[in-house]
């Protein structure tokens, strides 16, 4: 038999599964949960940079304020080489203003009525699509040289828990919907269908699936106490003031909060209820009559070889994004009462010990679990 037929003939199970996959994330972008009852004024449209005028800008200290005065020529869309007047608002915000300059390809609202060398156009931000088209194809070509089948399988998963994430959590949060609810449904479904690329209908895709599930939900209870219990309001994540002056001021920023610190852990969760779930298969594999609790023993210390690392990944995570605020700290010599006590950080000292906490509790679940299943008789 040809090499070719013999690989698909091998892999045909896991050939399907991905094109299942594939069709259920083709299905999942045709999901709008939460519609927009506004009609857009307009288009988004790629343009350039033709020419720029600081000349009203004004410098306060470090930060610039004004209006700076473009020309730009757009290049995407029906109105595709039309020349239009457009401006960018700086407002003294270092995070959310930019400074273009000529040949900037940039992203601009172009309302439906236009007229060219009229019409002053809202110059909204760098146009970014392109690169960030680029770096995942390079991301997706480096996972599929290395990895191949096994990589394609990833590349899956992580495309469907972006979709998962952006078509169906948010906008049911938005409608109302329990973010913690809509969290842990989400991670269990994701589980689920991660577990399954990995390990097929198999006894490591149960006792993974057990292991992880069941640190999610011990997380999901600690984060609910620790969260109330440290006051934090959830108005420390990015954006939440604004998600509240659009008219959606019945959401709980607390519980989004707490359905976040899910989120973000679950992947960890999931990687060491795998790695325990793959490791106890082996030993099975070559002592079928190992005893159930040198088994779960067994299962218990290869969690323990990948916890510490685990712990450490979560840690520097989480802190990575702060590192501004910590290094301001540094600089004004806070004291460690005032450091403890700000909510910046009691809200990543609650996300980094709480995941801390799922991630260590899922490696004896993990071995309690495959101890039962691995031992059942087929």
């Amino acid at each position: 038999m040809h090499p070719a037929l013999q690989f698909i003939k091998e892999k045909k199970t896991d050939l399907i599964t991905i094109v299942v996959f594939l069709l259920v994330c083709w299905g999942l972008t045709f999901f709008n949960l939460h519609p927009k009852t506004d009609p857009e004024p307009g288009t988004k449209e790629r343009a350039r940079v033709i020419s720029v005028d600081n000349s009203e800008i004004m410098d306060i200290g470090l930060l610039k304020t004004g209006p700076q005065n473009l020309e730009i020529e757009i290049l995407s869309g029906k109105h595709k080489g039309e020349r239009y007047p457009a401006n960018n608002q700086l407002r003294s915000q270092m995070e959310l203003d930019k400074m273009f300059e000529v040949g900037d390809t940039i992203l601009v609202g172009l309302l439906h009525d236009a007229v060219p060398g009229v019409t002053v156009l809202n110059a909204q931000d760098y146009y970014r699509i392109g690169w960030t088209a680029l770096l995942f194809g390079l991301f997706c070509l480096l996972l599929l040289c290395f990895a191949g089948l096994t990589g394609l399988k990833a590349l899956v998963s992580f495309v469907f828990s972006c979709l998962a994430v952006w078509k169906l959590v948010v906008p049911l949060c938005l409608n109302g919907v329990s973010p913690i609810l809509a969290t842990v449904v989400c991670v269990f479904f994701l589980t689920l269908v991660i577990m399954f690329l990995v390990a097929g209908w198999s006894r490591k895709f149960v006792v993974s699936c057990t292991g992880s599930m069941l640190g999610v939900i011990s997380g999901c209870v600690l984060s609910s106490i620790f969260t109330h219990l440290f006051h934090v309001n959830g108005a420390i994540m990015p954006y939440s003031q604004a998600l509240y002056y659009s008219g959606y001021q019945y959401l709980s920023l607390q519980n989004i909060f707490i359905g976040a610190i899910i989120l973000a852990s679950s992947g960890a969760v999931m990687d060491l209820g795998m790695d325990v779930a793959a490791g106890m298969e082996e030993i099975v594999y070559h002592k079928p009559d190992i005893p159930r609790n040198e088994l779960i023993r067994s299962g218990i210390r290869i969690g323990q070889s990948v916890v510490g690392t685990m712990t450490t990944t979560l840690l520097l995570a989480y802190s990575g994004g702060y590192l501004t605020l910590m290094m301001t700290f540094a600089a004004q010599g806070t004291s460690p009462v005032d450091f403890i006590n700000n909510p910046y950080v009691a809200s990543e000292a609650v996300k980094t010990l709480i995941g801390s906490f799922a991630l260590v509790l899922v490696a004896p679940f993990t071995a309690i679990a495959g101890g039962i299943i691995y031992k059942l008789k087929a």
